[in-house]
Order: C-alpha cells, then sequence, then structure tokens
C-alpha cells in the first residue's frame, strides 16, 4: 500500500481528545486490511522527526515498513480533524474549538496552520508522497497495490508502476482535489486496468458535476473506462457498489456502530475491501468486509483498536450484513 502517514491531533464531538498520535490514510488502510489479513507492505515518507517507535510499532503489527522512507530532514506531518455531534469536520481555528470546550491548546499544534475546507488542485509532485523509485528493491512479487489519496502526478506514476510489475489486483483512492471534470482524459487513463476505484461519494459526485447526479450512473461511467469495479463510499448510507463485468451493482448500508471517532473510516474501508478482493476475487464480498472494517474503525480513535480486534467479531459482522444488502 502506498500513501501518506501523518501525525494526528483529534478532536471529537464528545470524547477525550488525542494528542500526536499515528495517522494517515495508509496507516488506516492498511490496519482495515489486517483485520482479515496478517501482513501488509508500506510505501510513505517521513521526515527524520518521525517517531521511530510507532515504525517499530507498526512492525510488530504486521505492517512491513522497510518501504516508508526516511528523509534526512524534518517533515511537518501534523493533522488537526475537529468534529461536530453529526460527525461532520469542523473547518476552524483549533485555538478557538480547544477553548470553546474548555480544554487546554496542545502544544504540540503551535504554529499549525488548519488548511481550507475546499481542496485547491494542484500540479507536480507532493514532497510527502512516496515516489515509485523508492519501492524496496528485489524481486518481490506484489499480490495487491492499493494507493491511498496523493497527488495526481504520483497516483499514476505508481499505476503505472505497479501495472508494469504485473500487480494482479490495483484500487485507488481518489483525492478529492484532482476528481475534476477538466482532468477527466487523465482520469481515465488511470482507471484503464484498474481492479478498483474507490471513491467517496462527494469526490465522484465532483467529478460528474453538472453531468448527472444519478450514482449508479456516475458508476457505469467510471467501470466502462476499463475498471472492473468501482465502490463509492457514502458515510452513514454504506457503499454503492458496481461490478463492470456482471453489469450488477448494489447498495450495502453501514453496519451500525456507536460511532466515537470518524477518522480513517474511508481508508479502513479500501484496506479490508482489498483483502476481500485477494481472498473472494468477489467485488461485493470485498465491499462487505470493507463495511466491516469500517465500522470497526469508527468505534475508537487511532489504529490500535481496529488492530486489537476480537477474534470472530469480523467475521459474526460479516454474516449479519450480508442480509441487508440490495441490489440496484
Amino acid at each position: 500500500m502506498a500513501g501518506k502517514l501523518q501525525r494526528d491531533t483529534i478532536l471529537p464531538a464528545e470524547s477525550t481528545p488525542v494528542i500526536d498520535i499515528p495517522g494517515g490514510d495508509l496507516l488506516y488502510a492498511a490496519a482495515g486490511f489486517l483485520v482479515w489479513e496478517k501482513g501488509i507492505d508500506l510505501l510513505a515518507r517521513v521526515g527524520e522527526d518521525y517517531p521511530q517507535s510507532w515504525l517499530e510499532d507498526f512492525s510488530r503489527a504486521g505492517m512491513d515498513t522497510t518501504g516508508v522512507k526516511i528523509l534526512p530532514e524534518s517533515l511537518d506531518l501534523r493533522k488537526f480533524l475537529a468534529y461536530d455531534n453529526l460527525g461532520e469536520i469542523i473547518y476552524s481555528n483549533p485555538i478557538s474549538l480547544f477553548v470553546n470546550r474548555g480544554l487546554p491548546f496542545p502544544k504540540f499544534l503551535s504554529g499549525y496552520q488548519t488548511p481550507n475546507k475546499l481542496e485547491v488542485y494542484q500540479e507536480g509532485v507532493d514532497k510527502t508522497s512516496p515516489r515509485p523509485g523508492e519501492i524496496p528493491p528485489g524481486d518481490r512479487k506484489f499480490k495487491l497495490a492499493h494507493l491511498c489519496k496523493m497527488d495526481f502526478a504520483s497516483a499514476t506514476r505508481f499505476v503505472s508502476t505497479f501495472r508494469e510489475l504485473g500487480v494482479p489486483y490495483l484500487s485507488v483512492d481518489p483525492s478529492g482535489d484532482w476528481m475534476q471534470i477538466e482532468n477527466w482524459a487523465g482520469i481515465t487513463l488511470l482507471l484503464n486496468g484498474l481492479s478498483a476505484f474507490l471513491p467517496s461519494r462527494e469526490s465522484l459526485t465532483a467529478l460528474f458535476r453538472k453531468q448527472t447526479i444519478d450514482l449508479v450512473e456516475m458508476a457505469e461511467i467510471v467501470t466502462s473506462e476499463n475498471c472492473s469495479v468501482v465502490a463509492v463510499k457514502c458515510g452513514k448510507e454504506g457503499q454503492l457498489v458496481r461490478d463492470g463485468k456482471s453489469y450488477k451493482s448494489w447498495k450495502i448500508p453501514a453496519y451500525p456502530v456507536n460511532v466515537v471517532d470518524p477518522t480513517g473510516a474511508g481508508a479502513a474501508f479500501c484496506g479490508g475491501f482489498m483483502a476481500g478482493l485477494l481472498q473472494s476475487k468477489d467485488p461485493l464480498q470485498a465491499a462487505l468486509m470493507g463495511n466491516i472494517s469500517a465500522s470497526i474503525c469508527l468505534e475508537g480513535s487511532g489504529i490500535n483498536h481496529i488492530l486489537q480486534v476480537q477474534p470472530g467479531l469480523a467475521q459474526a459482522r460479516l454474516t449479519s450484513l450480508k442480509e441487508e444488502v440490495r441490489s440496484l
């Protein structure tokens, strides 16, 4: 799996805030995968200031960190996330949010700049994105590859590289900043030959703005670009899945849980999905397993509770959820 590692500070709507914990879509995707499988490779970039003890923890959890490149400099990988009672991200000054809740402002966030709500597409390569040339040398054969959110240039290069390596299962979780109709020509090249495209509903509707509001139609168009499966992440409403080979579509409701923290749930879905695709080669089964990984993620903050899930819990939830699938 390729993507970004972060240092998260999370201010949930009700529970206690967590300061400077391991985060990033790559980590949550890996954890979602490990709900069902035993090992996964990480491809990422960090600075020399990234805690070495975290990388050691990842290794003990079943993540191969050989592909995590440590740059000889500091990288600001901080990410602050605050949520309202509906689970929506609050885009506001971190200081005011802590003050309003009567909480001390953490020194770890000193000088932190809150990103704008609207992502802006920028050409070029993000310094924090991994590089295909940083894949560890050797004759290892990857069983699968999943690209977490990253800049478009890096995503397209990784897709080309993994195709050349003959990776049998290849998926992409697109970044919302480049899911725009103006980029359609480049996106179709990326889609060609993908095993799975795993966008959020927000990013997919942005791509098709003013063309259609029908999610099924959007998914049909994407699969027509020689993309085997599209699984649209719809938050509290679950997922919409389109199989481009059988021309079937399904709606899967979100598995009901007590939501503590929504951070990383979409990425955890992607990890569970790829584990399911690897095991079953069935897109519906894969989406169901992704759904369950996301449900486990929602029940706490950080990845530790995902990695420590009780044996049998995921399978029991999977059996229950299968009864709720609806064909479209």
